[in-house]
């Protein structure tokens, strides 16, 4: 089977997002053909390079939406009157639908407002595509001044919501900016047949832009669209925009594209997958089809965790862990809190509290937290002729103390998670696989994770997290209880093995129900019958490709001369 992978952001970068879990899955799947088709998000990031890419992976091409520049793309009367139709209709539909409440995920300003909205929404979307196509870019039309007044005729015109109506004239520019580089895939060629047209698969491997490119190459040469979601984009872009101080107009438009996205991409891929059931919950509000929807946990690597979660009693009986990255939403201030209280009950107890790095706030957090530990628990002595010491100690991973994350989890009788806000609990998952027993905030999708391994308690709550410490500390038989049943958890559910063979058996199930109906040219340009027989997705000699159509031009930021695959480069194309 050849697959198409496409990414933002992430593989086969050195550094970026779910970069991780593609190279596992790509070098999991050797049996089957790669080709990456990678969105970059910085000029850091391609300056740091790929990672070294497994034989399977045949071509690498690759682009820089936030580089975009000049395409070369002239455009005459015709194609201007044809770009303001298709931009126009997008923008009345992104206004129609900026009047939800921006809270509700189901709401018009989420999914795209109902019915003809959505199909408005459509329409102009690939109108777009469909110029870009025919006359060889988009990204001198998305920046000219057209499209600024396609948004305000749109802002303006009778109905609009009173959000979109308020847009100034700064609001529009910014607006128009961000949808410039949102649609900058519309540019590329990479879906003709010789690009993501020759896949039997398109894998995207988030929403937004990169499930934007799987939808053209379905659009274009119906190529069937798999999606997955660890993270929902949409969400995401609400918190982001809802903490970053962005004008209320702005806000609501972009709210509105980005639901209209989401809604588009669900309604058109074959399946959708998410990591745990608060993404899904996400994905159905936003309008996925219950029937399309797949879970596939993420995958941890159990190697480096097998030896501590087979020697759960190298634990300091008195101690409590806490490993993660330090920030905010993880509420260390609940747990110091919840500390001193089992310290009363328990005098012995130790928190080691574990940095595994700090985000755009956490030093100054982790200031704050140093010292709250410090007035809570000043440094104690067991005699008059002892040094004293704080109960409560500050580490990192790579230090003397704590070499690696297994270290850590294995230093202590409890991991404790205090966080108030937490997606898919990846630091759980590798307490579960050390066997310790964990006490948990119920937050996202902890629940989902521990199952009934684990106990779980509400967030901001200092005295429950404090009295189930308690009774964990007081009580080994259940502590090994619960970290034995918390280890085979997460050996059954959360392992490299199961994620990819999760996606092997998806890939089957995509490829059977949603075939690619090629045309396969001869030499003098005719249909050639039979020329796609059963076997030629099996690997063989027989399974060489067919180039039949010839490329056409591409954007400036999306060209270079092709490399070997093998070795990190920032060329954005690669063939093997």
């Amino acid at each position: 089977m050849r697959i198409g992978l496409v990414t933002e952001g992430g593989y086969p970068y050195v550094s970026g997002d779910a970069g991780l879990w593609c190279e596992r899955l790509v070098r999991g799947l050797e049996r089957h053909e790669f080709d990456l088709y990678a969105l970059s998000r910085s000029r850091q990031q391609e300056d740091e390079g790929w990672v070294p890419l497994p034989p399977q992976v045949s071509r690498v091409r690759t682009a820089s939406p936030w580089a975009a520049e000049d395409d070369g793309a002239v455009y005459g009367r015709r194609a201007r009157r044809r770009f303001a139709e298709c931009y126009g209709e997008l923008a009345s539909a992104l206004v129609a639908a900026s009047g939800g409440d921006l809270r509700e995920p189901g709401t018009a300003a989420a999914t795209g407002g109902a019915g003809i909205e959505a199909d408005r929404f459509s329409s102009g979307l690939y109108g777009l595509a469909e110029l870009a196509r025919d006359e060889g870019g988009l990204a001198d039309a998305l920046r000219s001044e057209a499209a600024v007044r396609a948004l305000e005729r749109a802002c303006r015109a009778s109905g609009a919501p009173r959000a979109a109506r308020e847009a100034r004239v700064p609001d529009l520019l910014a607006v128009a900016a961000h949808l410039r580089q949102a649609l900058s895939p519309l540019s590329l060629d990479w879906y003709e047949d010789d690009g993501l047209g020759a896949t039997d698969l398109c894998h995207a491997a988030a929403g937004g832009t990169a499930a934007l490119s799987g939808l053209l190459a379905r659009h274009f040469t119906g190529v069937p669209l798999l999606v997955t979601e660890y993270g929902v984009q949409l969400r995401a872009h609400y918190l982001a925009t809802g903490a970053d101080g962005t004008a209320p107009a702005v806000r609501a438009l972009l709210a509105a594209f980005h639901g209209s996205l989401a809604a588009e991409v669900y309604q058109r891929a074959a399946v959708v997958t998410h990591g745990n059931a608060h993404a899904r919950r996400w994905q159905e509000r936003c309008g996925a089809d219950r029937a399309k929807l797949r879970t596939v946990h993420p995958g941890m690597d159990a190697a480096p965790f097998a030896e501590a979660g087979e020697s759960p009693e190298a634990a300091d009986p008195d101690t409590l862990v806490w490993v993660g990255r330090v920030g905010p939403a993880k509420d260390l201030v609940s747990l110091l809190h919840a500390f001193a209280e089992v310290r009363k009950q328990e005098p012995k107890a130790r928190l080691r509290i574990v940095s595994a790095g700090t985000g755009s706030d956490g030093a100054a957090y982790l200031g704050h937290c140093r010292a709250l530990a410090a007035q809570l628990f000043p440094d104690e002595a067991e005699g008059p002729h002892t040094v004293g010491h704080n109960p409560v100690s500050f580490e990192e991973i790579g230090g003397p103390e704590v070499p690696t994350l297994a270290d850590a989890y294995a230093s202590g009788a409890v991991v404790v998670l205090s966080s108030v806000v937490e997606g898919f609990p990846l630091g759980l998952v590798e307490a579960m696989l050390c066997g310790r027993a964990t006490v948990s905030t119920d937050v996202g999708a902890v629940v989902e994770v521990v199952g009934g391994t684990g106990v779980v308690v509400p967030p901001r709550n200092p005295r429950a997290l404090a009295e189930v410490c308690v009774n964990l500390l007081r009580d080994p038989e259940r502590r090994a209880r619960l970290g034995a049943a918390a280890r085979a958890r997460a050996l059954e559910l959360f392992t490299i093995e199961q994620n990819i063979a999760a996606f092997h058996g998806i890939y089957l199930e995509v490829v059977s129900h949603c075939p690619v109906q090629r045309v396969v040219l001869d030499e003098t340009g005719e249909p050639l019958p039979f020329a796609a027989p059963a076997e030629a997705h099996v690997p063989g000699r027989w399974t060489r490709a067919v180039d039949h159509v010839a490329a056409r031009s591409r954007p400036s930021w999306a060209t270079g001369s092709p490399t070997g695959c093998a070795a990190p480069t920032t060329t954005t194309e690669a063939s093997r």
